[in-house]
């Protein structure tokens, strides 16, 4: 017997007829002798629903009140499917986030879970019922209702599975597990049995969108085994664990790929070590997160650099620095939205060497020039025209054999 916490996305319970199957899966779970507490999202569509009713009283609503009203759609989905449970014949209770104790910082839309009160869900295991909770909220020390951005109710399963020492979280979704990469860009993609925490952290970060990457971050930190599987063809899914395989030769575990990638290039920068510390220092005062870096081209007394951030920052980053030239010492500003950010992911790139020969011949074989490059110990990023992407997609998947089973 073990204890398991089910979370079940948008999708999952998206209509009646999905929540009755839902109801049936964690039913067929606690028949084979399993302890259960699951975690609901909201219904798929209702939130974005909420959001627009919000938008048409005000474009820019009070960040306090749109998470009171966003936390009424879990609300809705986690009584369905306690009643859908209760009809079936078992025991089953509804419980919102401040009722299992959760409790957050006080950034609205976007907070952090401090800590759980699992008193209460632990009296409801031993009295043999099933705890259906609502994901993606929780409570500030003022008692104000919180929201943890989109995708939170992965993150509120990991972080519950953590406070009642379950022996897995398992995260039912649309998708049947991890892939090698988006089948929709690569057909020959294949899903993985087993990915270790830190690839599917750089994959998560990278652009994937299986799994919110905060509840990588709190599986890691808690050690908690995460399992990625179908609601609709559910069977063993993708397991995500700290061991690695005992033996492999592959090199990389999966391909990413962002599109939401801006590049931003400063000309003629004097080549002082603190030219470079001013840009960067400049654009984090207005709160702009930078990714790639890379010095491009030098003169005589003069430096190019190259920056990417997220294309939701490009306009502002690009004004700023624009506004402050002189202040900066550089000449111009100017960049680009069309390009995408193509990342290889796997951590048998500390044991073998040649990967980034294979990785840029690959790029070559397809003539792809790169605009960037940024590297660590599992991974090797390109940034390229965003034309390029899918072929290079391909292209790396193939290079890497992983459409083939080791």
């Amino acid at each position: 017997m073990a204890l398991i916490v089910k979370k079940f996305g948008g999708t999952s319970v998206g209509s009646i007829e999905r929540i009755e199957a839902v109801a049936d899966l964690i039913i067929k779970a606690k028949q084979q002798g399993h302890q259960v507490v699951v975690v609901v999202s909201a219904m798929s569509g209702e939130t974005n629903r909420l959001l627009s009713l919000a938008k048409q009283i005000d474009e820019r609503p009070s960040a306090r009140e749109l998470d009171v009203l966003l936390t009424t759609g879990e609300q809705v989905s986690i009584a369905l499917l306690a009643m859908a449970i209760v009809k079936r014949g078992h025991s089953a209770v509804s419980l919102l986030a401040d009722q299992v104790g959760i409790k957050t910082d006080n950034v609205f839309g976007k907070a952090r879970i401090q800590s759980i009160d699992v008193a209460r869900l632990q009296q409801e295991l031993e009295h043999n019922r099933i705890a259906i909770v609502a994901g993606f909220q929780g409570r500030d020390s003022e008692g104000n209702i919180t929201t943890l951005g989109r995708g939170g109710t992965d993150t509120s399963a990991v972080e519950i599975a953590a406070a009642i020492c379950a022996d897995e979280c398992q995260i039912y979704t649309d998708v049947d597990g991890v892939y090698t990469t988006d089948p929709r860009v690569e057909p020959k993609a294949r899903r993985m049995d087993q990915i270790t925490f830190e690839e599917m952290l750089e994959l998560s970060s990278l652009g994937a969108k299986v799994l919110q990457i905060r509840s990588v971050e709190a599986a890691g930190k808690y050690n908690i085994p995460l399992r990625v599987l179908s609601t609709f063809k559910p069977d063993s899914g993708t397991l995500i664990s700290y061991e690695e395989p005992k033996v492999t030769s592959r090199t990389v575990s999966g391909i990413a790929y962002q599109k939401d990638e801006a590049l931003i290039i400063v000309r003629k920068l004097p080549e002082t070590p603190r030219s470079l510390a001013k840009v960067l220092c400049l654009l984090a005062e207005y709160d702009i997160e930078v990714d790639m870096i890379s010095q491009i081209n030098h003169q005589v007394g003069k430096i190019d650099y190259a920056l990417t951030v997220h294309s939701n920052e490009y306009a502002q980053a690009l004004d700023v620095l624009d506004t402050n030239l002189t202040d900066i010492g550089a000449l111009s500003v100017e960049g680009n939205q069309q390009v995408a950010k193509i990342s290889a992911v796997g951590v048998g790139m500390k044991s073998h060497s040649g990967v980034a020969g294979i990785f840029f011949d690959a790029l070559a074989n397809e003539n792809i020039h790169t605009l960037l490059v940024s590297t660590s110990e599992i991974k090797i990023s390109v940034l390229v025209e965003e034309r390029y992407l899918e072929l290079v997609v391909r292209a790396l998947h193939g290079a890497f054999g992983l459409e083939s089973r080791e």
